[in-house]
This record gives C-alpha cells, structure tokens and sequence, in this order.
C-alpha cells in the first residue's frame, strides 16, 4: 500500500508540474516581440574571460557588431594563458568601441570571475550594466529590443534565457532534465512579481540599472559563489528591487557545454554552492533527485502491480506532451529522465563527497576553504 501511494501521489505532481511548467512558460515574454527602444541610454557589456580562445572570437564579432551605438564593451582578461590576449588585441584594432582590461593576480577572499566582473564594473561609467558571458552569440538586435523592454518597463533588472544549442544529443537529452529542475526551483515567470520570492539570474545576460547593482552591494557581496548569476538575481529581489524575465529563442545563443562530461563537471563546481555549502540541504537534494526523479517510472514499471504501471505510462505520457511542446527538446527526451536524474544525483553527491574531503573547492587555480566559504553565505 505503502508503493502504491508514493506511486500515485508522484503520477499526481508530475502531471501537476508539468502543466505548470507550461503554463509559466507562457508567460515568459519573447526577446523577439519586443520593440527596439527609441532613445538608447548609455550600456557598459563587461564581459570575463580567461582562456577562451575556442569560442571567443566568434561571441565577440557578434557583440562588436549588435545595432546599438551607445554602448562600451569592456572585457577584462583574467590571467589568460592561451590565446585570448592575441584575439582581443586583433579585435581592439578594429572596434574601437572595446576596451579591454588585463588581471595579473587575483586578490584574496575572490572568485576569479567574480573578480572580473566586478573590475570591469569599476572600469564603467554608465548608466547600464550588462553582465554577459564569453561564449554568447548576439543577435544584431538583441541589446535594444532588451534595453527598449527595461527602460519602457521601468526595471532594475532584467535577465534573458537564452537559446541553448549542443551538438551532444546525449547532453541535451540529459539537458532538459536539468532544466525542468532548474526552471521548478527558479520559476522565473513569477520573478517580476513583487509578492513572490522567486528570482533569476542568468549568467548569459544580467542586465542591471548601475544604482540598482551598487545598491545590491556589486559583486563585493558574491565574491566568493561559483553561482553568482543566480545570487545577483536573488539580490536584487532581496532589496525589492523590479526585475523581469524575457525568453530569447534566435536571439541570445549559446553552447553551453559541448558534451555530458563538460556538463558533468560544470555541476562539480556549483552544486554545493547552490546548497550553500551546507550538507544536510547537499544530502537531501540529492535523495529528493533521486525520489522524486530518477526512480520513480522504472521502479513502478518493473515493481509495480497493473495499476501503478498504468500510472507511470500516464506520467510518461505526460512527459512526453511537455517535451512536444516546448522545443527545441524532442519527444524521446522523456524516456531519458529517469537517467538523466541519476547522473545529476550522482555529480550533486560526488561535489559534496570531494568539497568535504579536500576540506573546500578549487576554482581557476586557486583554492578555497569551506570554512571561508561557508563565512560569506
């Protein structure tokens, strides 16, 4: 009996997210519909970049060439080793508009792109400040539809899920997973409303007003988080501050990781940081996972009895209606979810495994405790 209603009870909430999920969806905003603002205000683009030489150039012919005049690009190189000082001094002979700003060392008590971020801050003077990535591919038009929707809308804040492309169809498979995860805990439809708690934050592109980021207290504050874009958006509603979120299919593109492994070790570094190093929250995030995700369809079609099988087909159905309709996932992608839950339970439990072991995390070269972690959450 007991089976039977841990079955039903998870065909039942399944079904419920999924159509939440949906249903939130349609009230994330297009990129694309928005108009292109009238009068340009002044825009800073700090970009952080060490050691990108692969995508680099790509991502900076396409910021270099956005429709928008009254724009800096500031991009600090954070001790860079391979190419990247020779493309950005090819780049700075062209655009002039491209500043670039050179890290020799890095100061205690920092993440290096924290770090970045925040000298390219202090580097600018405008009026906006968008935080973006090394790897973003923009569309021409991109910033002033952006910009037209914050100013006309009157926000502080305004971040932009973006287009996310792989050539890995395992990873995207694994891919959507995540982001039904992602999207459950972030729930960025509701992050413009100031009754609920939800925020956002994506690294690819956090727009912020430059009062609203100083009030915030900048980067100072998330210094040391491996999951500063998501703490800058969560800032900012801290300190009632209006933030917004828009959808940028064709617009905002990026490869975020080229394969499951890259995948896998981009989770090693933030998974613990988004439990705030703290390993009770670690231990239960990973059996929720595991409960809530991983085991529940194939243990109800080996274990279950006609009944329950009959509920995991209606909430493998259910996963598959989702995965339809919100491209660019593919119908099959719901038969990888029990998978994809595993590998995610498994890269959360072994970050909490080695951050514990060596005693902290090591980030870009450096090390850090988690006794000097934990002091700054």
């Amino acid at each position: 009996m007991v089976f039977f209603y841990y079955s039903l009870a998870i065909c039942t909430i399944t079904i419920f997210l999924n159509f939440y999920l949906l249903i939130g969806f349609k009230k994330i905003r297009q990129l694309s519909k928005q108009p292109l603002i009238e009068n340009q205000v002044s825009l800073a683009i700090i970009i952080a970049v060490r050691n990108e030489e692969e995508d680099l150039e790509k991502a900076l012919q396409s910021v270099c060439n956005i429709n928008y005049q009254s724009c800096r690009i500031i991009v600090v190189n954070d001790r860079s080793t391979d190419r990247t000082p020779e493309i950005l001094k090819d780049f700075k002979r062209n655009y002039p508009q491209l500043n670039v700003v050179t890290i020799d060392t890095l100061p205690g008590g920092w993440l290096g792109k924290n770090n970045a971020l925040y000298q390219g801050y202090l580097n600018s003077t405008e009026e906006w400040l968008l935080f973006t990535d090394a790897d973003i591919v923009f569309h021409p038009d991109a910033i002033s539809r952006a910009l037209g929707y914050a100013v006309t809308n009157r926000l502080d804040h305004l971040t932009i899920l973006p287009e996310m492309i792989s050539r890995s169809t395992l990873l995207n498979s694994v891919f959507a997973t995540f982001c039904i995860m992602l999207m459950i805990h972030m729930k960025p439809w509701n992050a413009k409303n100031p009754k609920s708690k939800s925020s956002a934050g994506i690294g690819a592109f956090n727009l912020i007003r430059r009062n609203a980021y100083e009030k915030i207290g900048t980067h100072a504050k998330i210094k040391l988080r491996p999951d500063d874009d998501l703490q800058l958006g969560m800032k900012v509603k801290l300190a009632n501050l209006k933030q917004d979120v828009l959808a940028a299919k064709g617009y905002i593109c990026l490869e975020w990781y080229k394969n499951l492994r890259q995948f896998g070790n981009g989770l090693l570094k933030n998974s613990f940081a988004t439990a705030d190093y703290k390993l009770t929250t670690a231990i239960a995030n990973v059996l929720f996972i595991l409960i809530a995700i991983a085991l529940p369809m194939p243990a109800m079609f080996i274990f279950g009895t006609v009944t329950i099988r009959l509920m995991a087909a209606i909430m493998l159905l259910s996963h598959i209606i989702y995965m339809i309709i919100v491209p660019p996932n593919k119908w099959w992608y719901a038969f990888m979810i029990p998978f994809a839950g595993f590998f995610i339970a498994w890269i959360f439990l072994k970050a909490v495994v080695i951050t514990v072991k060596q005693g902290g995390i090591h980030w870009r070269d450096s090390f850090y405790s988690l006794k000097m972690l934990r002091e700054k959450n």
